[in-house]
């Protein structure tokens, strides 16, 4: 990504906390970081300052693209940032691949297991919980643990061999204090569980029956007069009440939920996606979708959320939105009005408008740099659902009356501009009568007959002025010479400008003021203009074909003059010799005189 490129979308980014992430031109995540003003960090990354380390360098010569995220305050940053490293394992975050840099509190996975903080994660079916940007938070809650729950805190191995022969009476002796004793068995194992079911529930943010039971503990110590041990229990509650983060990104009072929300601009729909596991968020992405005729924007909301969680194998049972809706999924619909859900919602929204914002910026920078005909064809493209931009465009039309003097026209556009040198005429030759179908069949037939023996450019549109009857003559023609899978075909109805395709009964409306349905327009009435014009020719010539175009020697370009010099054909016949001699040539004055003097003489 040049200096450049990033310019054209630096006007959208916010001043606010929150992660970033760069792409290469795999769309593979190659770093992840965290701002507390992203405008601010990401021109560091493009602006002239020279980067002295490698890995920047590297980096942004690697990067093609880059999305951020907008979160609350820079703690919020910290932990999705960490949250983004785990998932994607980018190849230029080399520090925090590894889980050192937060603190983990782990319950191991042993008999009585043990609780501490780590900074190392390691697959040994142990449970990690975290992780905490704050050590002296985690040490709370660690302190919380060991004075709710008296747990087991010798690193010694625990066997059954080595208990039956009492090996642990001396660690009893300095560790009393601590814990109940279980390895000598003061303590049952299914007791000593239940309290590590308990540190986990603390841990997940499962807090409620954790109050519960230190509630009750409050309440057996005032009936049993002991105020010092209920006031003991009564500020461990305080503790643990404290600990809980109001933070947007980490908030242990919320559960799995999916946040969405949904903007639809012009005929665009915008939806913004959090995904909350554990009261953490640990993905976001946006989704763009673009609206048919009869879209609502509920519809829109319940694809896009099904979609979303399948592509994030998200299971939450809640789905927050800004109001109800009804999904096909046995999930919990919330519409919060306040609290920390709300904070979640508002900031899904925030997140939609700066990328609304941003691809209207992308719209706005792409549009600059095309030309109107290239701005044309890709839309024709895209209303057409082609394969290719219609660079070379073909439309045909046929003009008679009643079946007399019928000809066709082939009108065509290259760069969606007349290329008038390209245009051709036809006179009908096979077709006895007023038959369009058959007219329509010979013309397409003979042009790329040619085209294609003379190994000519193809057109990758052609267009037909008229209905499926004579666009199905076309396309008939189009499969013999194999060409069906190498243009598109449509037909345009005049009456509701309606677009057909072959072989499909219902037709394409494209909006009425689209540049895409004025060009098949224009198109389609400079191919009538055209053949009418030709139709009006070869009636004129087959007028003057009853009297100065029958006589020998005399063409259409000699009796076009004589009529433009004489004015008719009775002067014509009326003038000397020797006048029209002098206009002309002896030779016509010779034949002229002859005609009509053996026609008088007849």
């Amino acid at each position: 990504m040049t200096t450049k490129d990033y310019q054209e979308r630096s006007a959208q980014i916010p001043h606010e906390p929150g992660v970033y992430r760069f792409f290469d031109e795999n769309g593979t995540v190659i770093y992840v970081g965290k701002a507390k003003n992203l405008k601010k960090r990401l021109s560091s990354y493009f602006g002239e300052k020279k980067h002295q380390q490698f890995k920047t360098k590297a980096l942004v010569r690697n990067a093609v693209n880059f999305e951020y995220t907008i979160v609350e305050t820079e703690h919020d940053a910290l932990l999705l940032e960490n949250t983004l490293i785990k998932k994607f394992q980018p190849r230029y975050n080399v520090m925090l691949k590894d889980g050192k840099t937060y603190v983990y509190i782990v319950v191991k996975k042993e008999r009585f297991p043990r609780v501490f903080f780590t900074r190392r994660v390691f697959k040994d079916g142990s449970h990690y919980f975290g992780p905490y940007t704050s050590k002296y938070r985690a040490n709370i809650i660690l302190d919380v643990i060991k004075k709710l729950f008296k747990l087991r805190t010798c690193n010694l191995k625990l066997s059954e061999k080595n208990i039956e022969a009492g090996k642990f009476k001396v660690c009893l002796e300095y560790h009393i204090k601590n814990c109940m004793g279980p390895c000598v068995g003061y303590e049952s194992e299914e007791d000593y569980n239940e309290k590590i079911r308990q540190v986990k529930n603390i841990l997940k943010g499962q807090i409620s029956p954790v109050r519960d039971w230190l509630k009750q503990k409050i309440a057996q110590c005032a009936e049993a007069l002991d105020f010092e041990e209920a006031q003991y229990y009564k500020e461990r509650l305080d503790t643990l009440t404290e600990y809980q983060s109001k933070s947007t990104v980490v908030n242990t009072t919320i559960k799995d939920s999916d946040v969405f929300s949904l903007k639809v601009v012009d005929d665009m729909a915008y939806v913004s996606y959090l995904k909350i596991i554990n009261g953490a968020l640990v993905n976001s992405d946006n989704l763009e979708l673009k609206m048919n005729l009869n879209d609502n924007e509920d519809d829109l909301l319940s694809f896009s959320i099904n979609y979303l969680r399948e592509k994030f194998n998200s299971i939450s049972a809640e789905v927050i939105l800004d109001h109800k809706i009804d999904l096909i999924d046995e999930v919990q619909v919330t519409v919060p009005q306040r609290g920390d859900k709300k904070h979640l919602l508002d900031l899904a929204e925030k997140n939609l408008k700066y990328y609304i914002l941003q691809k209207k910026k992308e719209s706005i920078n792409r549009i600059g740099k095309q030309t109107p005909a290239e701005r044309i064809m890709k839309t024709l493209k895209e209303d057409l659902q082609m394969d290719v931009m219609p660079f070379h465009i073909e439309c045909f039309d046929n003009s008679n009356i009643q079946g007399s003097d019928p000809v066709a026209s082939c009108v065509v556009f290259k760069n969606a501009k007349p290329s008038k040198k390209d245009y051709r005429k036809f006179n009908i030759k096979t077709v006895v009568g007023p038959d369009d179908f058959a007219s329509m069949k010979e013309v397409v037939s003979r042009r790329y007959k040619r085209l294609k023996e003379e190994n000519q450019p193809l057109p990758q549109l052609i267009i037909i002025d008229g209905g499926k009857g004579q666009l199905s003559a076309a396309y008939e023609i189009i499969k013999d010479l194999g060409l069906e899978k190498k243009i598109t075909l449509v037909g345009i109805a005049k009456r509701l400008e309606e677009i057909y395709f072959p072989e499909d009964p219902i037709p394409l409306y494209i909006n009425k003021k689209s540049e895409s349905l004025k060009l098949i327009q224009q198109l389609r009435n400079e191919a009538h203009r055209f053949a009418i014009t030709f139709h009006r020719d070869q009636r004129s010539k087959n007028a003057l074909g009853t009297e100065l175009t029958n006589i020998p020697g005399i063409g259409d370009k000699i009796s076009k003059d004589l009529l433009r010099h004489y004015g008719s054909v009775k002067r014509i016949k009326e003038a000397t010799q020797d006048d029209i001699t002098a206009h002309f040539s002896q030779r016509i004055a010779e034949k002229l005189k002859t005609y009509f003097n053996d026609k008088k003489e007849g």
